[in-house]
């Protein structure tokens, strides 16, 4: 068997699992920073407490789930229905399935592969590595034989970039906009400062797709999304610059692989209030047909 497992933070499918999201996320290592298990799991614990009751408030919003874990089971069926070769499934790291109820579903010998395949497309100590870990340690864990690879990053993939711009363009051929948003989700200044290649791997996609895209738009603006708490993160932020734009624009965001909260709800529902332009917003990947050639094209 060649497994191929997914890897994501994941999306909570009701209300409750909003605070089983905030709880392990907080009490993630790479999230939070914080070395003494004790500590951070009473910090996360507060900042749970405080923040629940407004994510459930917004996942209301989005008919009180994320539709991250649908759409990547959407992707897994269609893959294991286009070809036998390989088993597709997947592993959230902040709420169910986890990796140790997927791992235990496949019986798996050493004449077996596991392949890990990050759904994040730039590198992250808070995504990649926090995916990657827990999955082999999971793996030595359950004393699971099999071979494991890992598919890298994959932002630099002519085939992954060639999907990325027929999406773009698809979108502008509905809504003519001569501005294009790369929106990331941001990250904390002291995790890039402590060497995280986050921004650089962003910097260096958004060259990328400008130099395939100049003959189509004006003008590129890369912005983040999504922060969190007083300290400082990566800018401009996404909602400063819908806030002071005068033209309307085109949104693609850039770090995601499948729609979730940050794309849905964030994007797509609560910057329109503050938006000063009038903008759209284009799909992630999800379960269309060129990811999944790219997908199938990266394993083998």
């Amino acid at each position: 068997m060649k497994l191929v497992l997914f890897l994501n933070m994941g999306g909570a499918t009701n209300l409750q699992d909003c605070e089983v999201f905030l709880k392990n996320m907080f009490n993630d290592p790479y999230i939070l920073g914080i070395k003494n298990r004790f500590l951070r799991k009473f910090v996360a614990w507060i900042i749970t407490k405080a923040r629940v009751k407004a994510m459930q408030e917004n996942y209301k919003k989005m008919g009180g789930k994320s539709p991250l874990n649908e759409l990547t089971q959407s992707l897994c069926d269609k893959l294991n229905l286009k070809q036998d070769e390989f088993k597709f499934d997947f592993v959230n790291l902040y709420v169910p399935p986890f990796a140790t109820e997927i791992l235990q579903k496949y019986t798996l010998n050493e004449s077996d592969e596991i392949i890990l395949f990050p759904l994040y497309p730039h590198h992250s100590c808070t995504t990649v590595t926090s995916s990657l870990e827990v999955l082999q340690n999971e793996i030595s864990k359950q004393k699971i034989q099999a071979k494991v690879k890992t598919i890298d990053i994959f932002y630099k993939n002519e085939l992954y970039n060639e999907m990325v711009i027929s999406h773009i363009l698809a979108k502008k051929s509905k809504f003519d906009a001569k501005i294009l948003i790369f929106s990331a989700h941001s990250l904390p200044q002291s995790i890039i400062d402590k060497g995280d290649l986050y921004e650089k791997h962003v910097n260096d996609h958004v060259e990328i797709l400008k130099e395939k895209l100049k003959d189509h738009f004006d003008e590129f603006i890369l912005a983040y999304q999504s922060k969190l708490g007083p300290v400082k993160w990566l800018e401009p932020n996404t909602s400063d610059v819908l806030a002071n734009l005068n033209d309307k624009a085109l949104i693609y965001p850039i770090s995601f692989c499948i729609d979730c909260s940050e794309t849905i709800f964030e994007l797509g529902m609560e910057y329109k209030h503050l938006a000063k332009c009038d903008y759209d917003l284009i799909s992630c990947p999800n379960d269309s047909d060129e990811f999944m050639e790219f997908i199938l094209n990266s394993i083998n």
